[in-house]
């Protein structure tokens, strides 16, 4: 008999969390001997195509999301996977509406990787409602719907009224098992030589959630007491913004943004000193990142994920959210006295990539491998 068909419904920036998850999660199951099908908004993420054991990529033949459920229900029809995985709420609602309407009885796990009830706080009202309502009222529906934290799970029921009992907190796959012993190269840059100053490191989107405007008025602070170097890597539109501020408060000598790097396990693993400033999140895979090399952190209390991530302070500082003081203290203390290597790794373990593709499988109703072995 064939293997069992896992069919994934995502459409994203190409540098999000969801695109993360897609590059970890899609190639294991498929070296795990399942069938896995990417179904591919033109010019959207993830891009998985030159990606080891990459999925098939099946073409939706539209650059709109929401364009694309005529063809979603023909592949439905079609292929009748056993399995459709879909994330974001808009890609959530299509994957709903597309199982109904071509009748199958494929499983549908629907996921959400955010904080909801803050991520819309910022949006506008038509946009909160129809939001709300979908996740309320229509997600019930669905076989399963996944979150990566359990403050995430208990927002979501508390904010949308969806049944608690319907959602599942489950670590994402983040980190391959050889990450946790395998020496990292160091990066080609004079910041990494083994005499520079102590190297602080943050990795995200340039955008306001992450808020490395936060993190750069740290830095000037701990800068004004001891030497030290900035590097955030990631693209987005603040970017000007930051490097502005960095000027004015007197440190863009020792600040840089040197833009998006798909894998930055070895920056981490070379940096003195992770940052983490997230307003909010729905986990935080670059923390985790950092734990994995054994590089010790630092983090916003935000919701939700790092106060489950670091053990409510075990693994690494929580400081509030937008307080650049408590950051730069926080920072300062940790590059004086960083948690041991080990402790760090240890609370990395149950992200790893094929501990959590088990857990992923059992939400599916599918076995480790297709032959149950």
């Amino acid at each position: 008999m064939s293997a069992p068909r896992i069919a994934a419904l995502f459409s994203t920036s190409g540098h999000s969390g969801v695109d993360r998850l897609a590059r970890q999660l899609l190639p294991t199951l498929v070296r795990r001997g399942y069938a896995v099908d990417l179904l591919k908004v033109r010019a959207h993420g993830p891009h998985l195509e030159q990606v080891a054991d990459a999925p098939r990529i099946i073409d939706l033949g539209t650059a709109h999301t929401l364009l694309s459920l005529p063809a979603v229900v023909r592949y439905l029809r079609r292929e009748r996977p056993a399995v459709l995985l879909a994330d974001k709420d808009r890609v959530n609602r299509l994957a709903l509406a597309a199982r109904a309407l071509a009748g199958t009885p494929t499983r549908l796990i629907l996921r959400s990787g955010i904080t909801i009830s803050v991520d819309l706080a910022a949006r506008g009202a038509l946009e909160r409602w129809v939001q709300r309502q979908s996740m309320g009222k229509l997600y019930r529906f669905a076989d399963g719907v996944l979150v990566p934290s359990v403050g995430a799970a208990d927002d979501m029921a508390t904010y949308t009224g969806l049944a608690r009992a319907h959602i599942h907190a489950l670590p994402p796959p983040v980190v391959p098992a050889a990450l946790f012993d395998t020496p990292q190269p160091r990066p080609d840059h004079p910041w990494f030589a083994p005499a520079a100053p102590p190297l602080i490191l943050s990795v995200g989107e340039l955008s306001a959630r992450k808020d490395f405007a936060t993190l750069i008025q740290a830095f000037a602070q701990l800068r004004a007491q001891q030497p030290a170097r900035l590097m955030i890597l990631g693209d987005g539109r603040q970017r000007e913004a930051l490097l502005t501020l960095a000027a004015e408060l007197g440190v863009a000598e020792d600040v840089a943004l040197p833009g998006f790097v798909p894998q930055p396990y070895a920056y981490m693993a070379h940096a003195a000193l992770f940052a983490f400033a997230s307003r909010w999140e729905g986990l935080g895979f670059v923390l985790i990142e950092a734990l994995a090399v054994g590089t010790p952190v630092v983090s916003t209390d935000c919701p939700s994920g790092p106060r489950e991530i670091l053990d409510r302070g075990r693994f690494g500082p929580l400081v509030p959210v937008g307080d650049a003081a408590a950051l730069a203290a926080a920072m300062r203390a940790t590059l004086a006295n960083p948690v041991p290597r080990p402790l760090l790794q240890q609370a990395a373990r149950r992200f790893e990539i094929e501990t959590a593709t088990d857990a992923y499988l059992a939400i599916m109703g599918l076995p480790p491998t297709p032959s149950g072995r």
